[in-house]
C-alpha cells in the first residue's frame, strides 16, 4: 500500500491499489446539507485511482494511435448513469444522501463536461444498507459491492457513494481495465463530497468530476512530474508539466520552471479545492473522446 495526499482533502491517504488527476465561472455554492451529516471532511484531496503500469500506459497509447477518428460533437454522447447509495441506515448522517443532493451532483457534472462530447442521463438510484460496503476502500468488500450492484456495460457509468474513510475522497477505474475486470468498472465517491456535503473544501461536487475524468481515461496532471516529452506524463500536450499535486488554489504556482507554463491548478485532474477547479483542456477532451471510442463505446 502506498501513501499519498488526498487530492481534494489534504490528508495523507493509503491507496489500496497502485494509484494511477478559483475561477469566477463557478456556480453559486449550494446550500449546506442538513446538519446531521457528520462524515469527516478530508484535510487534503485523496484519490485512490490505480496508476497504470508503464507497460499498460504504452499499450493504451498504441491503441489510441491506431484508432484515431474525428472527435464527436459537443454533447453528442449520452452516458447512462446508475447511482448506488451505500449507507449504514436512514438519514444523511448514515450516508443515505437524498435525491436532491444526487440531482445537484448531476447538475455539476453537466456543467463540468459541457464543452465535451459527453452528457449524463441518470437512469436509476438504488439504496443499499450494508455496514461493510459503507466503509469500503477497496479489496474484497469493493468486489462484493460492485458484483452485486453494477449495471450495464462498458459505456454505462456506475457511481457508488459511501463513507470510505482513510482520508479518501474517491477512486475510479480506467477504460482499459474494463475487459479484464468488467464488474469492478465504475466510480466510488465519498458521500459528503456531493454538493452541500460536509467535506469542505471538497463539497461542491468536483470529486465526482475528477474521478469520472479517470473513468474517461484521464491521468492526474502531475503524473510524470516534470516530464519533457511532447505529451508530458499525463499523455496530453496542452496540460503544462507539474512536479507534484497542488492543494488549495495556489495561483501562479510553477514547479517545473524549465518547462513553459505555470502549473495547471485550475484543471479538474489536479488536487486543488473544488472552488479552484474549472477546466478540461482541449487535449484532455480529445483524449476522453478517443478513450471512449477505443474502450467503451459498444463494449
Amino acid at each position: 500500500m502506498s501513501l499519498r495526499f488526498n487530492w481534494k482533502s489534504g490528508l495523507v491517504v493509503g491507496a489500496m491499489v497502485a494509484l494511477s488527476g478559483c475561477a469566477d465561472n463557478k456556480e453559486a455554492e449550494p446550500a449546506p446539507a442538513p446538519a446531521e451529516q457528520q462524515a469527516e471532511a478530508p484535510a487534503l484531496r485523496g484519490c485512490a485511482t490505480r496508476d497504470l503500469s508503464p507497460g499498460e500506459q504504452e499499450a493504451v497509447q498504441q491503441t489510441l494511435s491506431q484508432n484515431r477518428s474525428a472527435m464527436a460533437a459537443v454533447g453528442s454522447i449520452t452516458v447512462n448513469v446508475y447511482w448506488h447509495v451505500i449507507n449504514k441506515g436512514s438519514g444523511i448522517a448514515n450516508g443515505d444522501v437524498p435525491q436532491s443532493q444526487i440531482d445537484s451532483q448531476m447538475a455539476v457534472l453537466t456543467a463540468a463536461y459541457a464543452n465535451t462530447p459527453f452528457k449524463f442521463n441518470l437512469v436509476s438510484v438504488d439504496r443499499t444498507t450494508n455496514s461493510t460496503w459503507y466503509t469500503s476502500s477497496g479489496g474484497s468488500s469493493e468486489t462484493a459491492m460492485k458484483t452485486a450492484l453494477r449495471k450495464g456495460t462498458a459505456d454505462d457509468l456506475n457511481i457508488y457513494s459511501n463513507n470510505m474513510g482513510g482520508g479518501l475522497l474517491g477512486w475510479a477505474t480506467f477504460p482499459s481495465s474494463y475487459t479484464s475486470s468488467p464488474k469492478l468498472d465504475g466510480v466510488v465517491i465519498l458521500y459528503s463530497s456531493l454538493p452541500g456535503g460536509t467535506a469542505t473544501p471538497y463539497n461542491l461536487g468536483d470529486t465526482a468530476t475528477h474521478e469520472i475524468g479517470h473513468w474517461f481515461g484521464l491521468y492526474h496532471t502531475f503524473q510524470g512530474a516534470c516530464a519533457t516529452s511532447a505529451t508530458g506524463g499525463d499523455g496530453v500536450s496542452d496540460t503544462p508539466a507539474e512536479k507534484s499535486a497542488a492543494y488549495g488554489c495556489p495561483a501562479g504556482r510553477d514547479t517545473c520552471t524549465n518547462i513553459a507554463g505555470a502549473d495547471p491548478i485550475y484543471n479538474f485532474m489536479d488536487y486543488t479545492d473544488d472552488s479552484c477547479m474549472n477546466t478540461f483542456t482541449a487535449g484532455q477532451i480529445s483524449r476522453m473522446d478517443s478513450m471512449w471510442t477505443s474502450y467503451r463505446l459498444g463494449k
